[in-house]
């Protein structure tokens, strides 16, 4: 399946959106995750497309065609309200189901409903510094190497056969 590339102004954002199915076809948005596109959408939107659904995989910010265009921040809902769709159905996994789960907590009078698969769903900020038992921390490992000092320093320093760069890949 070959998807066709829509782009549209929404809110801060100038958006890229692989797109396949009817235009007329119930909306599907398939939300993808780090350090993924759409693309990884492609067998379940061959799927979607074949039953007659309209999908729509945009590219989340910071990821392929998608960008800033200002400094103000994107609202929940903003796409859903740009591409003028009738409720449609979340579909993410990792960051893409955390921003499902905002989306549909915020705005649910937009949507169609959701769908979240794995990732953090909802993520309280403010108690996230504080601490939390070992084993729960060992579950977000990967994390501190993909975003914060502390692990891009470890990782540098270890050595070749040390558990942190044979886990990580590092």
């Amino acid at each position: 399946m070959t998807f066709t590339r829509l782009s549209v102004r929404s809110g801060p954002l100038d958006v890229g959106i692989e797109t396949a199915g009817p235009e007329d076809g119930w909306p599907v948005l398939l939300l993808h995750g780090f350090p993924y596109d759409p693309h990884s959408f492609e067998p379940v939107a061959t799927e979607f497309a074949g039953s007659g659904v309209r999908v729509l995989a945009p590219y989340l910010r910071g990821f392929g065609a998608t960008r800033f265009v200002s400094e103000s921040t994107p609202r929940s809902g903003h796409l859903v309200e740009t591409l003028e769709l009738e409720a449609p159905i979340l579909v993410g996994y990792d960051w893409g189901g955390r921003a499902a789960c905002v989306a549909t907590a915020l705005r649910p009078d937009l949507l169609g409903g959701v769908v979240a698969l794995g990732g953090y769903s909802i993520q309280d900020i403010a108690a996230s510094s504080q601490p939390t038992p070992p084993l729960d921390d060992g579950r977000d490992w990967y994390q501190y190497y993909f975003h914060a000092e502390r692990g891009r320093a470890s990782a540098c320093s270890a050595s070749p056969s040390s558990p942190s760069r044979s886990a990580g890949g590092m």
